[in-house]
């Protein structure tokens, strides 16, 4: 083999090997847009999954009580990891991934959707432009994790990001980094809950049994 095919050939080999995620991306869109909580049990890294979203909540809380009295909102940030750790529960099972993927809101939540939310949103992969709009958002760290913006094309608060990551050389949703818009919403409606019970009960730790936001649950 001549020298100068080495380079070639390593640039055309990471090329190839840059393409697999999408081929997982579009068997996971495939199983959320046919409602498969099988083959999702069995790609997304659960544990990994309710780590992410109980910091990002946890996070989200205390930047949503920001316009709360000083007091509760002293409250809240002290207590906002308990707060956010059985929403997260909620959030990660095999069905209420499904919901989140499909449009980027869980509609099993008790949320208002923003105004600008569309179906089209969501993970849809069923054709070959809409994969290569996603690999052009895509984004390589290293050889063993890809993170994928969702919509690829609507930048902004309703967007979220997938991070996949190659396992036993298969790639798995081991994150999801939820959208500006949902993170707010559900952060201002739990702290708004926290410091109304809060303030009936003149407790400072939330019920274990009774989480501020749960399925069909509202103020």
């Amino acid at each position: 083999m001549r020298w100068w095919l080495i380079p070639i050939v390593a640039a055309l080999s990471w090329f190839a090997f840059t393409l697999t995620p999408l081929w997982a991306l579009y068997d996971l869109a495939h199983a959320v847009q046919s409602d498969d909580a099988a083959y999702v049990e069995k790609h997304v890294n659960f544990r990994a999954l309710r780590l992410s979203l109980t910091r990002q909540l946890t996070t989200a809380i205390k930047i949503g009580s920001a316009d709360l009295e000083p007091r509760d909102r002293q409250r809240i940030n002290d207590i906002a990891g308990a707060l956010a750790l059985p929403l997260a529960e909620t959030l990660v099972t095999p069905q209420t991934t499904i919901d989140l993927l499909n449009d980027g809101w869980p509609q099993s939540l008790d949320l208002p959707n923003p105004p600008q939310l569309f179906v089209s949103n969501g993970l849809r992969a069923d054709r070959i432009s809409r994969l290569a709009a996603f690999y052009t958002v895509s984004e390589m760290r290293g050889f063993r994790t890809v993170v994928v913006a969702v919509p690829p094309n609507r930048k902004g608060p309703q967007q979220f990001k997938l991070r996949l990551r190659l396992h036993n050389w298969s790639w798995r949703l081991i994150d999801v980094e939820l959208s500006e818009t949902l993170r707010s919403r559900i952060a201002e409606k739990v702290a708004r809950l926290a410091a109304k019970r809060g303030g009936e009960q003149g407790s400072d730790t939330p019920a274990a049994e009774d989480p501020p936001l749960r399925p069909g649950t509202g103020p």
